[in-house]
């Protein structure tokens, strides 16, 4: 199951080297809920450690992500393996946010683009 979300990154946790051959690194985002922001814990494994290398903490991202879930000992465990990590917005070069912006973005946005208005005001199809 493939999902994606887009938050700030709140923090970023070294690479573990979890045996000889499986390392995972994990990070938090803070994802926008009402009043309330939610910090939600992801994983990534493997050669997706190096990923999170090009961010810091306060980066707005996207990121795609798998749920994963398996049972050990009579405990159920859900991971959420992180697979692609890019800047909010999806543009590659983009640089952090300035320093005074306020996350989430601005609620009003910019509708330069808008089609201009029409002087025939009856859009009904028939």
């Amino acid at each position: 199951m493939a999902f994606e979300v887009e938050g700030k990154l709140h923090r970023i946790f070294p690479t573990e080297q979890k045996s000889a051959s499986f390392s995972a690194r994990e990070f938090v985002l803070e994802v926008p809920d009402g009043n309330y922001p939610q910090l939600v814990k992801f994983q990534a494994v493997q050669e997706r450690c190096s990923l999170l290398d090009t961010y810091q903490e306060g980066d707005r991202v996207k990121v795609s992500f798998d749920l994963r879930g398996r049972e050990w000992n009579g405990k159920y465990l859900t991971n959420l393996n992180a697979w692609r990590i890019e800047r909010a917005g999806g543009e590659e070069g983009q640089t952090q946010a300035p320093a005074g912006e306020n996350f989430p973005a601005d609620p009003f946005p910019n509708y330069t683009d808008a089609p201009p208005a029409s002087d025939n005001m009856d859009d009904l199809p028939f």
